[in-house]
């Protein structure tokens, strides 16, 4: 196992190393096919490789036409099977850290929730991959406060790092009765206010999370972005009278996120190439907004 791990973490890469010169051959087609569409001499850096381009431009396809990247690859098979979560804390967990856990395992279907030990971040992951998990989520404290989340996708990649914020659990709710059970059927999920490249990259992680739901499913979960604070809601609804009349509870937990990081690899690879960081000055920007307007 250890051996075809590191086979394809090396084709991965490999495959990653030629996106550039997949880019650059693109761009010279792609000059090629709008000299031609608008009737223009081919430009004259690219008349030497004219003939031999034209013959790629007549064997494509709208498949084939375009490079994918290394970021298509990482969710290609996520269509095919439901993901597989596998949910754990930092080592020596207080018990609110542990009561927060045991609620997330109800948010997201299909997870599974694992006492930490003394076991590594290298052996969790190596653990995660052979028994076919999609994603891992880590979760971390400060002083009994959850304040961080790690979202892993296994098995390349990415790792989304959030701060957690505003954590109130279920158990914390003084409205238990009111609130009622979880229903564990698959949520539909509302993704608000993602407009950014960085905002679309980050709903990608998150939806990845959920499998898809039936149509007559009653459980509702929300990520809605407000300046770069991404607020989380779990609902479940009913119609009480006609189509139009809908009675909304919210069933808990609640939190807050901020992205602050993503990684091109998994969470046990220090090597990895940082896609993205939140810098010291952009807290202090009052007109950029990282995930959406």
């Amino acid at each position: 196992m250890l051996r075809r791990n590191v086979r394809l973490r090396r084709e991965y890469l490999y495959r990653k190393s030629l996106e550039g010169k997949e880019r650059l051959l693109y761009e010279k087609k792609r000059k090629i096919k709008q000299a031609l569409e608008e009737g223009k001499p081919i430009p004259t850096e690219l008349r030497n490789e004219d003939a031999a381009l034209r013959q790629e431009i007549d064997l494509e396809d709208e498949r084939t036409a375009i490079p994918r990247s290394t970021i298509d690859d990482e969710y290609a098979n996520a269509t095919e099977r439901d993901p597989k979560i596998l949910l754990t804390t930092s080592h020596d967990p207080s018990a609110p850290l542990k009561q927060f856990v045991k609620e997330l395992k109800f948010v997201f279907p299909n997870s599974q929730r694992m006492n930490r030990g003394g076991q590594v971040i290298s052996e969790i992951v190596e653990t995660c991959r052979s028994h076919d998990f999609t994603d891992l989520i880590l979760v971390y404290e400060h002083r009994g406060v959850p304040d961080k989340i790690v979202i892993s996708h296994l098995p390349f990649g990415p790792t989304a790092y959030f701060q957690i914020l505003n954590v109130v659990t279920r158990h914390d709710n003084k409205d238990k009765k009111e609130m009622g059970t979880v229903s564990e059927a698959y949520p539909h999920l509302i993704l608000n206010n993602f407009s950014t490249k960085i905002g679309e990259r980050t709903a990608n992680i998150l939806k990845h999370l959920f499998p898809v739901p039936k149509p007559d499913s009653k459980r509702i979960i929300t990520f809605a972005n407000q300046s770069d604070y991404v607020s989380f809601r779990h609902h479940v609804y009913r119609q009480s009278g006609g189509p139009k009349s809908i009675d909304l509870k919210e069933v808990g937990p609640r939190f807050e996120l901020r992205l602050y990081q993503i990684k091109l690899g998994t969470v046990d690879q220090e090597e990895a190439q940082t896609e993205w960081v939140l810098r010291s000055f952009m807290n202090t920007s009052k007109k950029q907004k990282v995930l959406g307007e």
